[in-house]
């Protein structure tokens, strides 16, 4: 499988995981979010995560940017998995490492400028 077709099932997956979760939060983890008062917190993750999902489905289907293509999967995957649990347990450090997740996420969209 060469890069661009593992790209796209990769970010195929990644959305319907992110449409998963979104509606997880809204149904299955309601009594939990409001307990936590973090349901927005969730929704953010969740809309985050989507976006992104769409991007790279786009970027793996042009088959360009692959160093951006990269740094937005693990941008993501830092920035709203961090936000997921925090979201669910409450653990309120996971904060201070949710931006790593978006400044790579930043970083990816550079890169896709630059076609890098």
């Amino acid at each position: 499988m060469n890069t661009t077709a593992a790209q796209t099932r990769i970010a195929a997956i990644f959305g319907a995981l992110a449409v998963t979760l979104g509606a997880f939060g809204a149904h299955g983890l309601k009594a939990t979010l409001a307990a936590h008062d973090t349901a927005a917190i969730w929704q953010t993750a969740s809309h985050y995560h989507l976006i992104h999902a769409a991007v790279l489905l786009a970027l793996g289907l042009a088959g360009i940017s692959r160093w951006g293509w990269k740094s937005m999967f693990i941008g993501t995957t830092i920035f709203s998995g961090t936000l997921y649990v925090l979201a669910v347990t409450g653990i309120k450090w996971l904060g201070a490492i949710t931006p790593i997740g978006g400044l790579l996420m930043i970083i990816g969209w550079l890169l896709v400028a630059a076609r890098k």
